[in-house]
């Protein structure tokens, strides 16, 4: 039965979002990409970094050494910058349906909600009080936000109504994370070269061996259940399936073993990933196993994260050169 396109959008925001590393914004897909690619000076360069898409279609990203928040309208093409309290830091950051900005304080062992119509920002502290809090996700209920304490070997939830934080202790440095379809939450031991997985339900933890010297960095779930890991470590991106908890498959990148970094997959599980040490983004298809590459304008860019917007466009943040892109 076809469902009425008024009914769809009524339903958008209690559907399952749809890859894109549970960002909080579900994904597009465009199949008809030209890899055209543009850029934008950002107006505080200081180690600008991860961005994310707000409901509205414009693009928050952190600026980490700046000590803000910076926001993109990719109408206007205009930036907008705010303040952040000391020592906050922010390194990742995502934009829930309300437009609220979340980020995560770094520096300080916060977790910080940004108001940007009044500017008003609210930290809330981890109970272990750091803990370097890194990568950030959300459910899609929108009620937890699930994110990696690098320094603190711990991943922890953050309840978005009372700001109440739970910490959960492992090891390996976590990094990157992502969620199951199921609710479990997988995260990058890149200093153990495992990934590891945390069930919220009983607080259960388990692992996969990744190999050695893998490194894995990133990970995001695509629409049919799997997940993409950038081994950072030997030029690899992996498929795993979550449900037998074992890697299915390893695809060596283009550049070689040049440092997979970001890992990010839109609506119609077409999987983005880049390579630090290049200044190129690849588009793979997991169907075709057919890898595009698309070459940036610019050189020594430093994509340390990606994120699809609603439309299908790449978004990145070169940390590097100090320059927000779009791939189109």
């Amino acid at each position: 039965m076809k469902v009425p396109a008024f009914l769809i959008l009524l339903l958008a925001p209690h559907l399952a979002l749809a890859g894109g590393s549970n960002y909080g914004i579900a994904p597009g897909t465009r199949p008809d990409l030209t890899g055209k690619v543009s850029e934008w000076a950002v107006p505080t360069p200081s180690f600008a970094r991860d961005p994310a898409v707000a409901p509205d279609g414009s693009i928050f990203i952190t600026v980490m050494h700046g000590n803000k928040i910076a926001r993109f309208d990719p109408k206007s093409q205009t930036f907008r910058e705010w303040d952040l309290p000391p020592g906050h830091r922010p390194h990742g950051l995502l934009v829930d349906r309300a437009g609220r900005v979340w980020t995560t304080g770094n520096g300080n062992g916060t977790i910080g909600r940004l108001d940007p119509a009044s500017g008003k920002m609210t930290e809330y502290r981890t109970p272990s009080g750091g803990g370097g809090p890194h990568t950030l996700v959300i459910t899609d209920d929108q009620k937890t936000i699930w994110f990696t304490m690098q320094s603190g070997d711990k991943i922890a939830s953050l309840d978005t109504n009372t700001g109440v934080i739970k910490e959960y202790a492992t090891s390996g440095g976590p990094y990157g994370l992502a969620l199951d379809k199921t609710g479990n939450a997988w995260f990058c031991r890149m200093g153990e070269n495992k990934m590891g997985q945390l069930d919220p339900k009983t607080g259960k933890m388990s692992e996969v061996n990744m190999g050695s010297r893998s490194q894995p960095r990133r990970v995001a779930t695509a629409p049919d259940g799997m997940l993409w890991v950038t081994l950072y470590g030997n030029g690899k991106l992996v498929k795993l399936d979550p449900a037998v908890m074992k890697v299915i498959k390893e695809y060596p990148l283009p550049g070689g073993n040049a440092g997979p970094y970001a890992v990010t997959v839109d609506g119609g599980g077409m999987v983005w990933v880049n390579e630090i040490n290049t200044d190129t983004v690849v588009r793979f298809d997991p169907k075709t196993e057919q890898m595009r590459v698309v070459k940036l304008p610019s050189h020594n860019v430093g994509i340390r994260k990606m994120v699809v917007d609603a439309s299908g466009r790449l978004w990145y943040m070169g940390s590097h050169n100090g320059r927000l892109g779009v791939v189109e």
